[in-house]
């Protein structure tokens, strides 16, 4: 396999949550399915591609709505950060919380920080907390790609105010591991737009360098 990745993006689900299928050659990962997972897999079977990944940001019910499902018809078990517990512990995994469909459970892994190999290439799994505690930013750094969840938006940075949110932690997160990232790299949101790093250093009105808390 090349280190070629070509990057799908598809809003899904009550909220537009950014559902992305990273892919290269005949092989994708799956990051935050966040509805029917019916549009994911008619571009699998479109390109003849197996998934080997289903890469959780986070476990707000949002971005995770089709995860049972294609974690059962793939026989794959979703990844997620550790300190996500307290994210299931507290409700917000599940949509009924908030009014909205209830999420379907299901079984899902840790994913250990550091250097991980995925898709013939490396993945850098960084642990991002702020907006939850156990969130998960996946650099590829040879595609010049980071899925960033509902860390960091364009000009903008993700809530803090339910349970297990950190502000504090979420600054330091977008300082140490986004903002020290090259500043080509693509940062691809949970929700809206993508943006880069060197955008975000010099516009973001949230977190900004030399304003920074250490």
């Amino acid at each position: 396999m090349t280190a070629a990745l070509k990057i799908k993006t598809i809003p899904m689900g009550p909220l537009d949550a950014n559902c992305y299928i990273i892919m290269n050659d005949r092989h994708a990962a799956l990051i935050d399915p966040g509805d029917d997972i019916r549009a994911i897999n008619r571009i699998l079977d479109r390109n003849g591609l197996m998934p080997e990944a289903i890469l959780l940001t986070h476990l707000h019910f949002d971005h995770i709505y089709g995860a049972a499902k294609l974690a059962r018809e793939w026989g794959l078990t979703p990844r997620a950060g550790a300190g996500e517990r307290m994210t299931e512990e507290a409700g917000l995994s599940s949509g009924a919380m908030f009014g909205l469909p209830a999420v379907e459970p299901f079984s899902w892994k840790p994913l250990e920080a550091g250097e991980h190999a995925m898709l013939g290439t490396t993945c850098m799994v960084l642990a991002t907390p702020g907006h939850s505690p156990g969130s998960l930013t996946y650099y590829f750094p040879k595609a010049k790609a980071a899925f960033t969840g509902d860390l960091i938006f364009q000009y903008s940075v993700g809530r803090t105010d339910l349970p297990g949110g950190n502000p504090g932690e979420l600054h330091k997160s977008i300082l140490h591991s986004i903002y020290t990232l090259p500043e080509d790299t693509v940062l691809y949101p949970g929700h809206g737009a993508c943006t880069t790093v060197l955008d975000e250093r010099e516009h973001n009105p949230f977190v900004r360098p030399e304003n920074s808390r250490s």
